[in-house]
């Protein structure tokens, strides 16, 4: 994990096409940040990935079947990026 100090206003730059921007850093210690990047790339919170890796497996279980999760990001539809 690569941990890096940044203050209101500065950015990071991934892969050359994902700009994450720090917008705000609040008293209470919560930072919003701004996420720039092609609709190729998901992104979502991990919390909400956790919780719906969770519902698969419960559902799988209820079912009778448990498929490998692994791959769980990859079966996503992907978005073309030609906006």
């Amino acid at each position: 994990m690569l941990i890096l100090a940044r203050k209101a206003g500065e950015k990071l730059v991934i892969d050359g096409d994902i700009v994450i921007t720090v917008l705000e850093v609040a008293r209470g210690g919560q930072v919003r940040l701004g996420i720039d990047a092609p609709r190729r790339h998901r992104v979502l919170r991990g919390e909400l990935l956790d919780e719906v890796s969770a519902e698969n497996r419960g559902a799988a279980i209820r079912s009778g079947e448990v498929p490998d999760l692994g791959g769980f990001l990859n079966v996503l539809p992907r978005t073309d990026d030609k906006a």
